[in-house]
């Protein structure tokens, strides 16, 4: 895996979205028919982790398939799950007709732990979570970005796991998800895992050198990379235009 940036207080604040290569156009698949859920189930509340190490919500059979890859400290990720989150869930996947799968992308030194502690949870949790801390960004992250750079620094020379819990403590992750139920010990475990690590590291490496991201927000539609697509907006028209 390569190395992330570190935290960069500056880059943390203005960060944009990436220049991205030119990719393919997600076909369109025409006009289908809703599909009906389980039994006593909305899609909404179906949801799954993939083997590729993002959280799957939906019909996991649905002809469009969309699969975003954001960051946790990303500014851009944070204003398309403001805009985008709810209207993604209500107007398509609740259809049967989209599966949204969310799979985190490690921009920043603190991402890989933030990433490793909201996967702590498993999938029911995933989603309403992940609109939560972005939400929250702002208060988390900037309490990072204004340790001291003495402090920046020694963080980054600790081992891993020292680093994880350095990093959940600056931002008080600890307290952000102790009141939404997942417990310090617990957290610290999951900090503590080699095997989810490895698997988090094994994600990027696919992300980065299979698919190719470079850059957050990055969407795929039937795994065809999207090109110059960054906003709620932009995904909108082309689901709209690839299922009518």
């Amino acid at each position: 895996m390569k190395m992330v940036r570190p935290l960069g207080l500056a880059l943390l604040i203005a960060l944009a979205a990436c220049s991205k290569k030119a990719d393919q156009t997600a076909k369109p698949v025409g006009p289908i028919a809703a599909v009906q859920p389980p039994a006593g189930k909305q899609w909404t509340d179906i949801v799954s982790a993939t083997p590729q190490g993002g959280m799957l919500m939906g019909n996991p059979d649905a002809p469009v398939k969309i699969v975003e890859y954001a960051s946790y400290t990303c500014p851009h990720c944070k204003l398309f799950e403001q805009e985008g989150a709810e209207p993604l869930q209500q107007k398509y996947v609740s259809t049967g007709k989209v599966s949204w799968e969310f799979r985190s992308f490690l921009i920043h030194a603190p991402d890989l732990a933030v990433t490793m502690l909201m996967n702590c949870r498993g999938p029911g949790p995933f989603f309403p979570l992940a609109q939560q801390l972005y939400a929250a960004q702002d208060d988390w992250l900037g309490k990072m970005a204004n340790l001291p750079a003495a402090e920046q620094q020694r963080i980054a020379t600790l081992a891993p796991v020292d680093q994880f819990k350095a990093y959940a403590a600056a931002g008080d992750l600890y307290g952000f998800l102790g009141v939404r139920g997942l417990p310090q010990a617990q957290a610290d475990a999951c900090l503590s895992d080699k095997a989810a690590l490895d698997k988090v590291t094994a994600n990027q490496d696919r992300a980065t050198n299979q698919d190719q991201v470079d850059s957050t927000p990055t969407f795929f539609i039937n795994g065809a990379k999207q090109t110059d697509m960054a906003s709620w907006a932009q995904l909108d028209a082309q689901l709209t235009n690839i299922l009518h």
